[in-house]
This record gives C-alpha cells, sequence and structure tokens, in this order.
C-alpha cells in the first residue's frame, strides 16, 4: 500500500484540517466537508441543503459560475459535491501544483455564495428535474419510499432531493439562511488527499478562510426506527421490494458485526441472497442486502426486483434467508465477509477522493482521525457468535417494507412479517 502520512489540526476558530499526504502521486483531491445534511433540516424546507449544494458553484461576488468553471477545467482539473443526510461534500481533483487555486476557490465558493436570483430559478429547474428522473427511477424511488416509512415524520426520512412541491418555493433568504447557520467552523472539515504537505495546506486555510459565519448552537432531531409498510403500484414490467429493519449505529460496537452480517445475507454474488434466489430459482434479476449506519441509528436492507408473477414464490424465499441468519453463520462465510471488508478498506486507499473522503468523515463523526490498523483489528477479531447475537438484534426489530409497480400478487404485510 502507498505510505503516507496522516495530520490534523483544529485552527482556533474550530475549523478542522487533514492532509493525507501521498507524495507518489501527482495529484491531490481537495475538499470541504459540512457535518450537516437533510436530516437538519426545517421540515417546511426539506431539501435547502440539496439546494444550497448545487447553488454554491454558481458564483461569487467576483467569480460568475462560468468563470468558476473554467478555472477549474483550464488546469485540466474536475469538482463535484454530494448531500446526505448527514453530510454535504465539495471537492476538486487538481494537479499538485494546482492545490492552492482549489482552495481558494472553495474558500470564495463555501464563503462568499452570491446565489444570483436568475441562478437559483435556473437550478431550481434543474433540481426539479432531477426529481422528476428519481420518481421515475423505481430501484431508486423505492428506498426512498423505504426511508419514508422507516423514520416516518423526521427528517432522517425524508427526501435528499425534497419535493417538488418545497423546492419549486425556497427562497434566496432561505438559502443563505441555512448557510449562515450551518457552514460555521465548528461544523467544517477541510480535508487534502494526495501530494500536498500539511504545513502548506494549513498556512492556506488559515489565510483563506477568515469569513465563516459565527457558530451557532443546534440539535439534532434524533433518529427512530419505527418499522411499517408502503405500497405504491404502478405500471411497471418488474416489481421492486426493499424490506429492512434496524440496524446499528456508527458508534455502536457492534457495527463491524452489522457490516459483516449484511454482507454475508446479500452483498455479492457469493451472498445467501444472490446465491439462493437468483442462481438457484431464477426468481430475479437483482437481489442484494447491505448495512447504512447513521450518528445514532442504522438499517440493514434487502433489495429484489422481479416479475410480478414470481412474487407469490419470491417473498416466502426472501423470509426463509432472512430467518436463516439467525443461525451460527458456517466459518467460512465469516471469513469471506471479512476479506471483503478488509480488501474494500484496503482497494479505497487506492483513491485520493476515497481517502479524503474517508479522513473527512472520520473526523466529523469520531473526533479523530481514522486508525486503519485498529479497524482491522476489530474486523479480524469478530466470531460467529458476534453475528447470530447481532441478527437476533436486528431481525427481532419491525420489519419496514416499501414495494413499488405491479403489486397485486404481493402477499400482506402481516404474512410476510409472520414469515421472520
Amino acid at each position: 500500500m502507498t505510505s503516507s502520512t496522516l495530520q490534523l489540526t483544529t485552527l482556533p476558530s474550530g475549523l478542522r484540517v487533514i492532509t493525507d499526504t501521498v507524495t507518489s502521486v501527482d495529484s491531490a483531491v481537495v475538499g470541504v466537508w459540512c457535518d450537516v445534511g437533510t436530516r437538519c433540516e426545517d421540515p417546511a424546507e426539506n431539501g435547502v441543503a440539496h439546494m444550497v449544494e448545487h447553488m454554491m458553484f454558481k458564483g461569487t461576488p467576483t467569480r460568475s459560475a462560468r468563470d468558476i468553471n473554467e478555472i477549474v477545467e483550464n488546469v485540466g482539473g474536475s469538482m463535484n459535491a454530494y448531500t446526505g443526510h448527514e453530510t454535504t461534500a465539495y471537492h476538486m481533483h487538481m494537479l499538485k501544483e494546482d492545490v492552492p487555486l482549489a482552495l481558494d476557490l472553495l474558500a470564495d465558493m463555501i464563503q462568499r455564495p452570491a446565489m444570483p436570483p436568475e441562478e437559483i430559478e435556473r437550478e431550481r429547474g434543474v433540481i426539479l428535474q432531477e426529481i422528476g428522473m428519481c420518481t421515475d427511477t423505481p430501484d431508486d424511488y423505492v428506498f426512498d419510499l423505504w426511508q419514508e416509512t422507516a423514520y416516518p415524520g423526521q427528517m432522517l426520512g425524508a427526501p435528499i432531493l425534497g419535493t417538488a412541491e418545497i423546492v419549486s418555493s425556497l427562497s434566496r433568504e432561505a438559502l443563505l439562511a441555512y448557510v449562515q447557520k450551518f457552514y460555521t467552523p465548528r461544523n467544517l472539515v477541510v480535508s487534502v488527499a494526495g501530494n500536498a504537505q500539511h504545513e502548506d495546506i494549513l498556512a492556506q486555510v488559515e489565510r483563506l478562510f477568515t469569513d465563516l459565519p459565527g457558530d451557532t448552537s443546534f440539535i439534532k432531531q434524533q433518529g427512530r426506527y419505527h418499522g411499517g409498510e408502503i405500497r405504491k403500484a404502478r405500471d411497471l414490467e418488474q416489481s421492486h421490494v426493499v424490506m429492512g429493519f434496524r440496524g446499528v449505529s456508527r458508534h455502536d460496537p457492534d457495527y463491524e458485526a452489522a457490516m459483516a452480517l449484511s454482507i454475508i445475507l446479500g452483498g455479492g454474488t457469493a451472498s445467501r441472497l444472490y446465491h439462493e434466489i437468483r442462481e438457484q430459482r431464477g426468481l430475479v434479476y437483482s437481489v442484494y442486502g447491505f448495512h447504512n449506519a447513521y450518528e445514532d441509528t442504522g438499517e440493514v436492507i434487502v433489495y429484489a426486483g422481479t416479475g410480478p408473477e414470481k412474487l407469490p414464490a419470491l417473498m416466502p424465499v426472501l423470509c426463509e434467508e432472512i430467518v436463516k441468519m439467525r443461525a451460527p453463520v458456517a466459518a467460512a462465510e465469516l471469513s469471506r465477509a471479512k476479506a471483503m471488508i478488509k480488501a474494500r478498506l484496503l482497494m479505497a486507499q487506492e483513491s485520493m477522493m476515497s481517502r479524503a473522503n474517508r479522513q473527512a468523515k472520520h473526523v466529523m463523526h469520531f473526533g479523530k482521525l481514522p486508525d486503519l490498523a485498529e479497524k482491522r483489528h476489530r474486523i479480524e477479531a469478530l466470531t460467529v457468535d458476534d453475528l447470530a447475537r447481532v441478527a437476533a438484534r436486528v431481525f427481532d426489530s419491525k420489519p419496514t417494507l416499501a414495494a413499488l409497480g405491479p403489486l397485486d400478487r404481493l402477499e400482506s404485510y402481516e404474512t410476510i412479517a409472520a414469515r421472520l
């Protein structure tokens, strides 16, 4: 693995600066991560976090949106951003000599977003198209339905893109107020991974990030998993089914065990679901499972897409495979799950974007730099008994079922729950 030097400095303002120096590459990923997302929104402003993310690229008092695009691409760089339920991030990938330029641009965008009214209206239309595209993509939309049902009445269950109704009415004042409230030093992390030195980055950040708003206090709504069902009949070729259970948070001692459990169940082509439901029975084209963790809760989720005529055969087998997870897994299955988790960790180290993202999120969530050796030790220490304990904990929770498409042949929620 490529050697690196990992450093973290917290400035007097509370702004944290991370460098993961890798001198064997000729570029670096430079980004600003913000420890807020959809779950911090006011329900009446659902979608504001995502809209702010879009608008950050639409100019500052001294640079237009086109200026920003051309400055980055004139040196062969690229830029992007993402919004999640708990995190928003802005990042650029530049050659090593252009890292100062990336920092200058990001500092300007984050601290001085112009948000011209004409750009807001243009981007509002873009986001409404994005919402429509998600709704028209059933294997995406069904997960939004699942999230909404698992966390009813909570922003953790709200769609990241927002709703068309709310996005259509979000004002410039609401966007700027969101930035003023949440884009504060203690909520931000500057993360750089690649060919850049910590002292150089630190000096530039201290010089450039001087106009951030003052810190304000806010309380994140606690995530409370409920369970239940939602069905939306739609004239589609396939029926899309998502079933999930309460998982564990990223701080839970059972976090690694939940990851391993979900891999054995549905992570990859050697998983139980793929082998039994697709390869042995041919009941689906797509079936998989995963574990997703938040600050205070988590979820183990299974997805299956199938022709509606196969639903009566699919659901009993799907439930049976979930029930089987309560029994001790085979040693070979646990070994494979461990290998997959470790391989993902190590392979991610080969991507500067993955490294910058991992370091930033770990510092935001845990207040310290990640320790890869410690993580590998926790994975290696997992036992069959650990997974049996976590399986009982997860699959004893009330299931959440979301289904989209032709659903006449999907059995009742009560029947499905009784099988579990």
